[in-house]
């Protein structure tokens, strides 16, 4: 496949995802959508008068100097609801969709400003002169090119929805404006965003995908100006950097939400363009995220000891108060997408379903309207107040998952992303339309049945994710047992004759596993003979229970405490960590935990520990007893 811009060889992804409409989600993650797209996406936006859409109209963006974020929640609610409109066939919340783009669109300004800001704040005006901050901030604060890259995502999705070509017209004219902007105005878009530019270079996402819609090659260009500048800049140098082996949070100020959206750019990049630059540095941070910077639950997490909540801390930290922001959980689904995408490898799969099973759904509220802006893995659930970003980005990530949850290969399969009760009809050349339905109770139980219905009987490859955690899985096709062991990165590949009838059965057993994290301080010293010497100064222990793709929490010890010293027995662990069987009025079952000197513990699903209403505490990690002081 070569470039249609400049000849230079683009990336043919492993994977072409499902569309929304192709999938019918259901159980645990099915339910989360209905009840966002019943909720939230129904309610908060329906029309130009929604406070949300008043933010753009004249009146107030004529004197708009404020600097806030608020104009985002329009493009990020028309790329959630349009998504939803599109899988549900739901003729209102079309309307809407439909009513808000139109009356954004009119709102345009001739040279293609959508934004809802002042004259004099707009990000085509040069800056002045940025005085030093802790949050590498503008010196007039802007969110200004943030809010157009939502916007173009969300304007691409109407299109696609509504198949209506000024919508897609609107968004190219926001890129000609920023590519204006930065080209000939001469304005360098890390003046233009805090965190040294970070929150304005995020228009690498957006203006890629416009090369991916149009075939435009000024969108790509336009694209790799950013990347270019993003570099240029010191205290960001986003590819030098990540090249480099920088830490996270050595990156700008290691703005979580941020970084990752970057690197969704960087990736999206990459495929446009296969310059290995831009996946070296998306690999690298990728793996640094994932072995330093991870919550169990899968999110994003940081902000110990620092001005900002939502900054990674330095590799190595660890506390179980830290912060896990809803946005950060989006932006980290959509990196983990854009790789499985490209490469097809299991272990993005794996931590996008981690991630939703745990960090997003723990961030929700049952009436699909009300989203934790912070969630820890120790602490109390807040449901956040109305303008905060969050509550948006649940949204719109929880309409990610339906089209990561199949995928057709590029050697002419099909392949199954996330488990959980759900079905998908696909075009396979060979086989006509095949449907795949899962029955089963996961993330609850880890027996599933696949229903495999080909519109005609043709040989092509069905690929099962074996995740990371699941050991000794087995796999039967029509009750025959086949071999178990998973192939390349954690997937196994059944290439045979399909017909209508056919079934796979594949269990994944389930125990509860006990895991251990470290807070501890090491002083440097010299011996009196010049040789090094290490001594521990501070030691602090902690365990924590997940059960296949579930992270389990319990609520406040004894009712009122917010800790526990454990002292865990030298018995084998299923003696006294033990799985329950489900309550009738319950998803999913508790584990106990009996450690023979106390009451015992109870565990639930860290989505639900607590009932899942404002106020609510979880307990996730608990403190371990310490070992015995060594001499001095």
């Amino acid at each position: 496949m070569r470039d249609r811009a400049e000849g230079r060889q683009s990336v043919k992804p492993y994977l072409q995802l499902a569309s929304p409409q192709q999938v019918k989600m259901e159980g645990l993650l099915g339910q989360a959508l209905e009840a966002s797209r019943g909720g939230r996406l129904s309610h908060f936006i329906v029309d130009e008068h929604s406070p949300a859409i008043a933010v753009f109209h004249p009146e107030h963006t004529q004197q708009n100097s404020e600097g806030d974020w608020y104009g985002e929640h329009a493009g990020k609610w028309l790329y959630a609801a349009a998504r939803a409109a599109l899988r549900s066939d739901d003729p209102p919340l079309r309307a809407s969709v439909r009513r808000v783009a139109d009356y954004l669109i009119a709102r345009q300004d001739a040279d293609g400003y959508l934004g809802n800001y002042a004259p004099e704040r707009r990000f085509m005006r040069k800056q002045p002169p940025k005085p030093v901050s802790w949050d590498g901030a503008p010196a007039l604060r802007t969110w200004d090119i943030w809010t157009h890259s939502y916007l173009i995502l969300g304007l691409l999705e109407a299109h696609r929805l509504l198949d209506e070509p000024g919508y897609l017209q609107a968004a190219c004219r926001i890129g000609d404006l920023c590519w204006q902007t930065l080209t000939e105005g001469g304005i360098d878009i890390t003046t233009l965003g805090n965190h040294h530019g970070m929150s304005a270079t995020v228009l690498m996402d957006p203006a890629t995908e416009l090369y991916f819609v149009t075939g435009e090659r000024r969108y790509l260009q336009l694209a790799e100006r950013v990347a270019e500048q993003a570099n240029g800049e010191p205290m960001l140098a986003l590819l030098d950097r990540a090249l480099a082996g920088a830490d996270a949070s050595e990156i700008a100020t290691g703005k979580a939400y941020q970084l990752c959206w970057n690197l969704v750019g960087l990736a999206k990049l990459y495929r446009a363009t296969g310059d290995a630059r831009y996946r070296q540095a998306v690999d690298h941070l990728w793996q640094n995220i994932g072995q330093h910077h991870l919550s169990l639950g899968g999110g994003p997490w940081g902000g110990v000891a620092h001005r900002s909540r939502e900054v990674f801390n330095p590799a190595g930290t660890f506390h179980p108060q830290a912060y896990v922001e809803t946005c950060s959980v989006l932006a980290w689904i959509q990196l983990n997408r854009e790789l499985l995408r490209i490469t097809g490898q299991a272990r993005y799969a794996d931590e996008i379903e981690r991630s939703a099973y745990n960090d997003l759904l723990g961030a929700l509220a049952p009436d699909g309207q009300d989203w934790c802006y912070y969630s820890f893995p120790n602490g109390q659930r807040v449901h956040t107040t109305y303008w905060r970003c969050c509550k948006s980005s649940g949204a719109m990530a929880l309409e990610e998952l339906p089209a990561i949850a199949y995928a057709l290969t590029a050697d002419g399969g099909v392949q199954v992303n996330l488990y959980g009760e759900s079905s998908a009809t696909l075009p396979l050349a060979s086989a006509g339309q095949v449907r795949l339905r899962q029955r089963t109770g996961y993330p609850f139980a880890g027996r599933i049945h696949i229903e495999v219905e080909p519109e005609r009987p043709a040989r092509f490859p069905l690929r099962l994710r074996i995740p990371s955690w699941a050991h000794q899985a087995t796999i039967a096709i029509n009750g025959v047992a086949m071999e178990p062991a998973a192939g390349e990165d954690g997937w196994v590949q059944l290439t045979r004759d399909w017909q209508a009838g056919d079934a796979v059965e594949l269990a994944l057993p389930m125990q509860p596993q006990l895991h251990r994290r470290l807070n501890r301080n090491v002083q440097e010293s010299r011996a009196p003979d010049g040789s090094p010497v290490a001594q521990q100064v501070l030691r602090y222990e902690y365990a924590a229970v997940t059960c296949g793709p579930l992270v389990y929490s319990t609520g406040l010890i004894d009712g009122f405490k917010f800790d526990e010293t454990l002292k865990l027995p030298e018995r084998p662990l299923q003696d006294w960590l033990q799985l329950l069987p489900a309550a009738a009025d319950e998803q999913g079952a508790a584990i106990r935990m009996d450690l023979g000197y106390r009451a015992p513990l109870l565990f639930s699903p860290y989505y639900r520990t607590g009932g899942r209403h404002h106020g609510a505490w979880r307990l996730t990690w608990l403190s371990l007893a310490p070992e015995p002081a060594a001499q001095p």
